[in-house]
């Protein structure tokens, strides 16, 4: 019996036990799950604040490009309507943000041209452009710029330095649409000719490509090679290209000529017509409005041309020095994509590079080095 009542007693505390136990905890877990939420939503809050400021500080100018900036442009030559126009969009996209160039033209000659990048650096520019050159002419000076905390961005030339954005025209792909096309043209067997000229990294870049299409298309054989550059590299070109006419008079001794610059093939496509031997085709690289002038006239040897648009990789590297000066990451090497215009591809009338966008499509436009500030820092400077 008393262990009757024993057990009874120690069954009913354990019933008040596990009861004051459940209170507890019904007591404590609203209180429980109450924190976790807030904590949750917090979270949440903070998240979406975060992106809320991100969204607002990609909208921000940045603080280093506020303030008008003085940029330098060191240019190897500004041979031909390519490089005028090149150094427009250079211009017109300094200009849209606020800021001043100043053009250094080195006349082809490296060793001024690293003289002139001294000169810019002496002046404590913020942002130095170069176009063209050579990395052992240019590549001390650049270090020194870097040193100094000026930024360099740089287009068509060989330099391949920690921190220097390097931009091109995708040199392979302008030469490969051009030959192609030319081979195709031709069924894959003719005679050519081939103008160049050594000693600039686009030219080296269009060679290689130029051989691995002489192994590609063996029954296309190269007749003549010539080319140089100088300061009126158009006539010299047409006074060469006449002479090769002369050693090759007949019809069919010549069916194309292959001009990796639109300086050389405004040279041969005059002395071509000059000839009146229209039957020649012309395939260049490069385009400006001269140069569509050439093009669509009647009976124009000259075909085809791959091409960017001259103003657009101005304005590119102009964006991409920006990026830097703000303190954004760029790429190391950047090409921009080159479009094969052809005659066949033009209307009857004549037009100008700003009209070609509507015939040869994504042409002259580009999201090359955009940020999202820019339009914010292009209204400021109206």
């Amino acid at each position: 019996m008393k262990n009757f009542k024993l057990l009874a007693i120690l069954l009913l505390l354990l019933s008040l036990f596990l009861g004051a136990c459940t209170n507890e905890q019904d007591a404590v877990s609203p209180q429980q799950d109450g924190k976790a939420s807030d904590k949750t939503t917090a979270s949440k809050e903070d998240k979406n604040e975060g992106k809320k400021g991100e969204n607002t500080a990609s909208a921000d100018i940045p603080e280093a490009v506020q303030e008008p900036l003085k940029i330098a442009a060191i240019m190897q030559f500004s041979i031909g309507t390519f490089s005028s126009q090149y150094i427009q969009g250079v211009k017109e996209q300094v200009e849209a943000f606020g800021g001043e160039v100043q053009v250094y033209n080195a006349d082809n000659d490296l060793a001024k041209m690293a003289t002139h990048l001294d000169t810019a650096i002496n002046q404590n520019v913020d942002g130095i452009l170069i176009d063209h050159g050579r990395a052992d002419a240019l590549a001390p000076g650049v270090k020194k710029a870097l040193e100094k905390g000026i930024p360099v961005v740089s287009f068509d030339n060989d330099l391949n330095l920690p921190g220097v954005t390097v931009i091109d025209q995708d040199d392979y792909s302008l030469a490969w649409n051009s030959l192609k096309t030319l081979a195709q043209d031709l069924n894959g067997e003719g005679e050519i000719v081939y103008v160049w000229v050594g000693g600039f990294t686009p030219m080296e870049r269009r060679n290689t490509i130029y051989e691995a299409f002489k192994e590609r298309y063996p029954n296309i054989k190269e007749v003549a090679k010539f080319g140089n550059a100088s300061a009126n590299t158009a006539l010299d070109t047409q006074t060469q290209m006449e002479a090769i006419l002369k050693q090759y008079p007949n019809k069919g001794d010549i069916d194309a000529v292959f001009a990796p610059w639109d300086e050389f093939a405004k040279g041969v496509t005059r002395a071509i017509e000059q000839a009146g031997r229209t039957e020649i085709k012309v395939y260049g690289i490069d385009l400006s409005d001269e140069d569509l002038q050439l093009i669509q006239k009647e009976n124009s040897p000259w075909v085809a041309t791959a091409a960017t648009d001259p103003a657009e990789v101005g304005r590119a590297q102009v964006r991409f020095l920006y990026q830097k000066v703000a303190g954004e990451e760029t790429p190391a090497i950047y090409s921009l994509d080159p479009h094969l215009v052809k005659k066949s591809d033009l209307p009857g009338e004549t037009i100008s590079m700003d009209e070609i966008g509507d015939h040869v499509k994504s042409w002259g436009t580009s999201d090359a080095g955009v940020s999202p500030w820019m339009n914010a820092l292009t209204e400021k400077a109206e």
